[in-house]
């Protein structure tokens, strides 16, 4: 999973040990090297299924990170494209790798604008956000959307109990949950805690319209229900 050029397990010991924004400051010369960046896959599949929303102006990349989300934007044709994280580090190498983009650091919580896009994303980053966190975090990127502007990002149908993945998500959530339990600071990365019903009810309660459309790269499940689709949260 992780190459030559990725972060030792050492490495990767010492960012599990430490607060996420210091965490990600030390990995992020070597985040695109493990198998933690966003897949090619899911942006291609995402720019596919946003193209008809189009066009967009102004749009954003919620927790940034390295900037993998920044060329999605680009490829939809958004003149002013910029990313958000609050790692320094991580921004760093997203300002190296897309310098035709402006890049700011902020929590996303609160970040520091008001109705400017008329897009927003997000790759890979919920799970590091309690439950209790997305309410603010969804009326942060709210406040950043211009009326009639959209909050988009994939998410993927609940695993079953049958499934390798199940277990490993299960067995890993239940490793930080007991890490953070005895060590501080805490290191917030769950994969089990964005489920889409949860979702859906905050996102219309921090007022926008919620719709969904299949991502068919990734296929269906038995039930004939898909695997991944993209969220789409529209201010009214």
């Amino acid at each position: 999973m992780f190459t030559s050029e990725g972060p030792t397990v050492r490495e990767l010991a010492v960012q599990a040990l430490s607060s996420v924004e210091h965490g990600y400051d030390l990995l992020a010369p070597k985040f695109d090297h493990t198998p933690f960046r966003t897949p090619e896959r899911f942006l291609t599949a995402t720019t596919r299924a946003l193209r008809p929303y189009g066009p967009f102006d102004a749009a954003l990349d919620v927790c940034c990170g390295t900037g993998a989300g920044i060329g999605v934007l680009r490829d939809l044709g958004a003149p002013r494209r910029i990313g958000a994280d609050l790692s320094a580090g991580m921004l760093a190498q997203a300002e190296a790798a897309h310098p035709d983009a402006g890049f700011v650091r902020a929590d996303a919580l609160a970040l520091p604008f008001e109705a400017e896009f008329d897009l927003a994303v997000s790759f890979g980053a919920f799970g590091h956000f309690l439950p209790a966190e997305r309410p603010p975090l969804f009326a942060s990127v709210y406040r950043t959307l211009r009326p009639g502007g959209l909050f988009a990002f994939p998410i993927g149908a609940p695993l079953p109990v049958t499934s390798a993945l199940y277990w490993i998500t299960l067995g890993f959530d239940t490793a930080m949950r007991v890490r953070n339990a005895v060590w501080r600071p805490p290191f917030v990365m769950y994969y089990r805690t964005f489920p889409l019903g949860g979702v859906r009810t905050d996102l219309r309660a921090a007022g926008f319209d919620v719709s969904l459309t299949p991502l068919p790269e990734f296929g269906t499940r038995p039930d004939g229900t898909p695997r991944w689709r993209l969220v789409l949260a529209r201010k009214p």
